[in-house]
């Protein structure tokens, strides 16, 4: 393999799809097991690839830039089920806006507690407090407050992993069948990766989910800024 190839976008989207794809199908035939998510392995997959060919990460981020590219229509795209849900929407408005407040405070909370119970420095409370937040949204607030951009987006991916694969066995364990608190809670707790998974249970989970998100950014960020504001 020569150097020139290692630098194409062809090799490296080929790599990323087709070993997402090899995941996703064997989740799928394991009845989307928790512990085979396909991000969970094709994250490891593909730090292996660039590690044995000597390729720097942002060498794979330029060639992967279609792939991140779209995900802006992805998001957008988002809007439709939403769409689809409005009229459940608005008669769910107050128990929404009550989970979307506790979701966020005890999100924030939780993590910068528990943290803190172990003396964790400034930095990494700052970077951990927007976990549940989209990777963007949690990049700028952890800037914002003195954190580290980077760690934030690796502490948002985390939790969103984590998310995806413990709600559905926690959820039946508890005995939640609703649909709809299902995906809130998913889109809540783990942003965009919690999001497909609802969308994998089917479209009443995932519309919720896709509100949960775009409004716990929001909220998250706001909250967040007022604390920064503050300190």
């Amino acid at each position: 393999m020569t150097a020139p190839l290692l630098t194409t976008p062809l090799l490296w989207l080929t790599a990323t799809l087709g070993a997402f794809a090899v995941f996703d199908t064997l989740s799928k035939r394991c009845a989307r097991h928790p512990l085979l998510h396909p991000v969970l392995w094709t994250t490891p997959v593909l730090i292996g690839l660039l590690i044995a060919t000597g390729t720097s990460y942002g060498t794979y981020m330029t060639a992967t830039l279609p792939l991140a590219f779209l995900l802006g229509p992805a998001v957008v795209g988002l809007a439709v089920p939403i769409w689809n849900e409005r009229v459940r929407i608005r008669r769910l408005a107050m128990p929404i806006g009550l989970a979307l407040g506790a979701g966020a405070v005890t999100s924030i909370v939780g993590a910068v507690g528990i943290l803190s119970l172990f003396g964790a420095p400034r930095e990494m409370l700052a970077s951990i407090a927007p976990r549940a937040t989209t990777t963007p949204v949690a990049m700028a607030v952890a800037g914002q407050l003195g954190g580290v951009p980077a760690l934030a987006a690796v502490i948002v991916l985390f939790a969103g992993v984590v998310g995806a694969m413990v709600a559905t066995p926690l959820f039946d364990a508890m005995g939640l069948h609703d649909r709809r608190a299902r995906g809130f809670s998913l889109g809540v707790a783990a942003h965009g990766i919690g999001t497909a998974r609802a969308f994998q249970e089917d479209a009443t989970a995932g519309a919720m989910a896709s509100l949960a998100m775009a409004l716990n950014a929001i909220v998250t960020a706001a909250l967040l800024s007022i604390v920064a504001v503050a300190v």
